[in-house]
C-alpha cells in the first residue's frame, strides 16, 4: 500500500515553520505515518479559518466532495457534504465519479477503503496524515501472516475463514480477499459470520475481539468456550494447537481505544445517577459493558435510536464523545449524557481540525493535490474482492 506524501506530485516530504503538536498533530515518525505539510498551517486561533474553508470550498465546486465521518469536530463536519460510517462514506465516494477531488475527514482505513472503491480518475486526500486508527493498526499484515503459519502448522488453516471489521488497512482487507474472507461493518457482522460459517467451521475475526465475541455470543448463540484470543505478541498467538482446533471464533486481540474504555462501573454509576435511563452502547465495549446495557448497536444504530426516542427519555450513551455531544444538541427535549464521567474523544480522528481541513481545501483550489491517499493497484485489488464479498452477503 502506497501514501502519497503531503506535496502533491513530487514524492518529497515538506516541512512546516509551525509545530504541528501545538495544533495536537504531531507524531513520531517511527510509528505513524508522516504528518508533515508543505508551508503554513492557518493558525488554530485564526477567526477568518471557517470563511476561507467555506471560499475554498465554493472555488472548487462540484470538483470537490467532501465526507465527514460521525465522531469528526463540528467545525469540520459543517464542511461534509454527507455524514456516516466508514463504510456509508466510501460508498457515498464511489457513488459520485464526476468528482475529481474527495476530501475524507475521517481516518486513514477509510481514506483508503474510498480509493479502493472510487475510480482510477478521482483522488482521495487526507488533511492530516496522522489521521489514523489504534484499533486498525493492532494487526499489521506481517502479524496476520504469521498466524496464518500457525495456523496451518496446527492443520486448522483450511477451515479458517477470515473476516475483516471494516476498521482495518487495505493490507488487512486484501489479506482477507486473496483468502476467501469478507469485511464486515458492526452493522452486518452477524451476516458475515453466518456466511463465513457455512463456508468453513472457523472464523478469524480481525481485528476487534469485542465486536467478533459480542456478536457470536449474543447474537449467534456461540458460547464464550468457543471463542478464543490469538495475541500477536506472544508465541503461538499464546494458543495451544489444541484450543485452535478446539475454538468456532479465533478473535485478534484488538480492540477500539475509545469504546475499551466504558466499564461496567460506568453503566452502575448512570444508572444511579439518573433514575430511568436507558444505556445504548456500541458493540466495540467490552462483553461486560454490552450485557449491561439496554441497547446496543452500531453508530448508525445509535443516532436511529436516540432520534426515535419519546421527548423527555434519558439515555447514556456509550460511543465517541463528538457524536453523543452532537446528538444531546440535537434533541434538546430528551436528556442525553456520555456513559463515562471522562471525557473521551477519538484521539487520532480529532487530528482532522479546521487549519487541517482549510489547508487541504486552498491547496486543492490552487492545483496541488496534498496528502493523496493511493492504495496499490495489487492490494486495492484484493480489498476489494473482500469489500465486493461483504456487498454480496445474503
Amino acid at each position: 500500500m502506497t501514501t502519497v506524501p503531503a506535496t502533491g506530485t513530487t514524492g518529497t516530504t515538506g516541512t512546516s515553520s509551525i509545530p504541528l503538536l501545538v495544533l495536537g498533530s504531531e507524531a513520531d515518525p517511527a510509528s505513524e505515518r508522516g504528518v508533515s505539510c508543505p508551508g503554513e498551517l492557518p493558525p488554530a486561533s485564526d477567526p477568518g479559518l471557517v470563511a476561507r474553508a467555506a471560499a475554498a470550498k465554493a472555488a472548487l465546486g462540484d470538483r470537490l466532495f467532501v465526507l465527514g465521518h460521525h465522531y469528526q469536530r463540528d467545525e469540520v463536519i459543517q464542511f461534509a457534504d454527507v455524514t456516516g460510517d466508514s463504510f456509508k462514506l466510501a460508498r457515498e465516494a464511489a457513488a459520485r465519479p464526476t468528482a475529481p477531488f474527495i476530501v475524507f475527514c475521517g481516518v486513514h482505513f477509510m481514506a483508503e477503503s474510498a480509493d479502493i472503491l472510487t475510480a482510477g480518475h478521482q483522488q482521495v486526500v487526507l488533511p492530516d496524515l496522522a489521521a489514523g486508527c489504534s484499533m486498525a493498526d493492532m494487526a499489521t499484515f506481517d502479524q496476520v501472516e504469521e498466524a496464518w503459519e500457525v495456523f496451518e502448522d496446527a492443520g486448522v488453516a483450511d477451515d479458517v475463514i477470515p473476516v475483516t471489521y471494516m476498521n482495518s488497512s487495505a493490507d488487512i482487507k486484501a489479506f482477507v480477499g486473496r483468502h476467501g474472507g469478507t469485511v464486515c461493518t458492526s452493522s452486518n457482522a452477524r451476516r458475515a459470520l453466518d456466511w463465513a460459517l457455512r463456508k468453513g467451521s472457523k472464523v478469524l475475526f480481525l481485528p476487534d475481539q469485542h465486536l467478533g465475541r459480542n456478536t457470536a455470543v449474543l447474537e449467534m448463540g456461540l458460547a464464550l468456550s468457543d471463542c478464543v484470543v490469538y495475541d500477536p505478541h506472544r508465541p503461538g498467538g499464546g494458543l495451544t494447537p489444541d484450543r485452535l482446533r478446539a475454538a468456532t471464533m479465533i478473535l485478534w486481540r484488538g480492540h477500539c481505544s475509545v469504546h475499551g474504555r466504558f466499564k461496567k462501573t460506568s453503566v452502575d454509576d448512570v444508572r444511579a445517577r439518573i433514575p430511568g435511563v436507558r444505556v445504548l452502547v456500541h458493540p466495540e465495549c467490552t462483553h461486560e459493558v454490552v450485557l449491561a446495557a439496554d441497547d446496543i448497536g452500531s453508530t448508525e444504530y445509535i443516532i436511529k435510536t436516540i432520534d426515535a426516542a419519546p421527548a423527555g427519555t434519558s439515555w447514556a450513551v456509550g460511543t465517541e464523545l463528538n457524536l453523543v455531544r452532537r446528538l444531546a444538541n440535537a434533541h434538546p427535549d430528551k436528556n442525553i449524557v456520555f456513559l463515562d464521567k471522562t471525557v473521551c474523544f477519538c484521539s487520532t480522528m480529532n487530528r482532522i481540525d479546521l487549519p487541517h481541513l482549510v489547508w487541504s481545501l486552498e491547496s486543492l483550489a490552487r492545483g496541488e493535490v496534498v496528502n493523496r491517499i493511493q492504495v496499490d493497484e495489487e492490494t486495492a485489488h484484493y480489498s476489494r474482492l473482500a469489500l465486493d464479498q461483504m456487498l454480496a452477503l445474503p
